[in-house]
């Protein structure tokens, strides 16, 4: 699996860089109390750092993965592979997007890009070498399908309004211990300063569970379009195949995690963080289908 990890990680980065300039500069002063004002100011902030990642998800998915555009094809798997693309993009009625192999024994793939008709669909040389055309090409319609939905600029805009609370509420509360505990009376001193940050942090945590949870729906909904492409029976196929591969690591770096087709195991709490569902609930759900 690979997408959101890193989306989240650049997002995060982008805003908590974001939010100390402004204290540095001590721009935050301007927004007081008007709360109407506040709430502006941060929707322009929070939705800044979400589409910043956004714009840059391809190139830092190439730098990330080490992915090598197929510009030219030299081998005829690598002829196959454009042209599956091709045909699957036509059917799924986007651009095609450019195609890439990434150097990583486990089995994987990821699609990215700021819009569906400037995308990058990737897949990993493992994947290549280990599963059955029909199921790389089952694989390949699982990503286009991400593609097709338009999941990335969805998520782009659902990070846009957790930034936005969380910045907003970070500063309500910053405000609060800032007046109400320590006494300050003109401006903000430095307890604003500190509890917003570290509110900031807390929130984007919890927040981050419902970015979570709509990764894990948009995966149920690639499946389905993958489905459609490259046929019910493939799809279940190449994903009981990773299934069976689950407990190999992979060279996949960490931050691309969500990015891709399957993720590790996850129970419990820790389950809220998951950006994919468990393979198996993927494979009944498709099963239920064809009954």
């Amino acid at each position: 699996m690979m997408r959101i990890l890193l989306f989240l990680g650049t997002n995060l980065a982008v805003l908590l860089i974001a939010s100390i300039t402004l204290k540095v500069l001590g721009v935050d002063r301007f927004t007081g109390q008007n709360y109407g004002s506040l709430l502006v100011f941060c929707a322009v902030f929070g939705f800044a750092g979400s589409l910043f990642s956004l714009f840059i998800s391809k190139w830092m998915a190439k730098m990330s993965t080490g992915t090598e555009i197929i510009s030219q094809p030299r081998t005829r798997h690598e002829q196959w592979l454009l042209q599956t693309v091709e045909d699957l993009s036509r059917e799924a009625g986007i651009r095609m997007p450019e195609v890439g192999i990434f150097p990583a024994y486990e089995a994987n793939a990821f699609a990215t890009g700021w819009n569906k008709n400037d995308a990058l669909v990737a897949v990993s040389q493992g994947l290549l070498e280990r599963f059955s055309p029909e199921e790389v090409r089952a694989v390949l319609a699982h990503e286009i399908g991400h593609v097709a939905n338009g999941d990335m600029v969805t998520l782009s805009l659902i990070q846009g309004v957790v930034n936005t609370f969380v910045m907003f509420f970070a500063r309500i509360f910053g405000n609060f211990i800032d007046k109400a505990v320590f006494k300050t009376e003109e401006g903000h001193g430095p307890a604003y300063y500190i509890t917003s940050i570290v509110a900031e942090l807390v929130l984007g945590i919890l927040a981050t569970i419902i970015v979570m949870w709509f990764s894990r729906f948009r995966e149920f909904r690639a499946d389905e379009a993958g489905a459609r492409l490259a046929g019910t029976n493939a799809m279940i196929s190449a994903l009981q195949r990773l299934r069976a591969e689950q407990n190999i690591q992979g060279q996949m770096p960490d931050t691309l995690t969500a990015f891709g087709i399957k993720s590790g195991k996850s129970h419990g709490f820790a389950g809220l963080f998951m950006s994919h569902p468990p393979l198996e609930e993927r494979i009944e759900a498709l099963q239920r289908q064809q009954r």
